[in-house]
């Protein structure tokens, strides 16, 4: 029942034909979020000094709106798709080309010119497919909060076509500790805890009040019922996946490893209510699985979302359905 994993601290991203793909029906949707980031305001004017309580008589200015209308006008939502897909361009030219001299700066030049094409569509899909504007005017894509969401997202999930020639995405592992191992937990804790019986490790933490139990029972059930063979809770098995959120490194820590039936390694995630992080972590965790696909000495691996573990045995029938087409 031991579960083994790669300890990926980055990814090989190298270009020799400067082709790239990127599959967006798979990212993460964006919403645009009015509640949370108000297009207008209302505001009035101080005259002198205000002491004490209002007076009833006192003098009370008019209300002025204040909105983003001139905003607007001045930024298409084209406009902001090609500024985007700049961005993206100029961070993939500076990852794939590194040198200082003239002809590696010739090259870098070169690249741009034939991957802004290809980003622009990646881009033009994605705002089309993926992000909910709430009848919004598509313009409010361009505050710097969705713009960083985006590029962020495109980022993690952009890929060299390998398909096309291109070598694939690589991980770059831990020099001195290149894979980890079930075999290598053990801890106390004063938290409640539970026997396993087709885990590799013998205890399962409860780190909230139903959740936990919830998810390793019903992982124990689909063991029994020829879903999964064995699981782990990544619980101090340091199965860390690196991501990016608001320009803040980060490390994203997958709830559970279940290994399939089919012989696939399931990273699990048990989230009721997730948030942009959560969705930033999800793409960066469909990279790492990429990566490691690509690398093949562990096998394949797959990444499942669970917002309901209750529903949990019938997912996992519906993951191995989806690895038979």
């Amino acid at each position: 029942m031991e579960l083994r994993f790669p300890v990926v601290e980055g990814y090989a991203f190298a270009l020799r034909k400067n082709l790239i793909k990127c599959d967006v029906a798979s990212m993460e949707s964006l919403v645009i979020e009015p509640h949370k980031e108000p297009t207008a305001t209302f505001l009035t004017a101080t005259v002198g000094y205000k002491e004490g309580h209002a007076a009833s008589g006192s003098l009370v200015l008019p209300l002025v709106e204040q909105d983003r209308r001139t905003y607007y006008e001045q930024n298409h939502i084209e406009t902001i798709k090609f500024n985007l897909a700049r961005i993206v361009v100029e961070s993939l030219s500076e990852a794939s080309h590194q040198g200082s001299n003239r002809n590696a700066r010739v090259f870098r030049l070169q690249s741009k010119h034939q991957l802004f094409p290809q980003v622009f569509s990646v881009v033009d899909e994605y705002v089309r497919t993926k992000v909910n504007f709430q009848n919004e005017n598509p313009s409010e894509l361009g505050l710097e909060i969705y713009v960083q969401r985006i590029i962020e997202r495109l980022l993690a999930r952009i890929e060299p076509d390998d398909e096309s020639g291109e070598m694939p995405l690589m991980p770059i592992l831990n020099r001195y500790k290149p894979i980890g191992s079930t075999a290598e937990v053990e801890f106390k804790t004063t938290k409640p805890c539970f026997a396993t019986a087709m885990s590799h490790i013998n205890q399962v933490v409860a780190d909230t009040q139903q959740w936990e139990q919830t998810a390793a029972f019903r992982l124990e059930m689909a063991a029994k019922h020829g879903l999964v063979l064995f699981y782990a809770k990544n619980d101090h098995l340091d199965l860390l996946i690196p991501y990016e959120y608001f320009g803040v490194e980060h490390n994203y820590i997958p709830d559970y490893l279940a290994r399939m039936v089919n012989g696939v390694t399931l990273l699990l995630e048990i989230k009721g209510q997730e948030d942009n992080q959560d969705k930033a972590k999800h793409d960066s965790a469909r990279r790492w699985i990429s990566a490691v696909n690509n690398w093949g000495k562990l096998g394949a691996w797959d990444l499942h979302v669970c917002r309901n573990p209750q529903m949990l045995e019938r997912e996992l029938e519906y993951v191995l359905k989806s690895h038979e087409k």
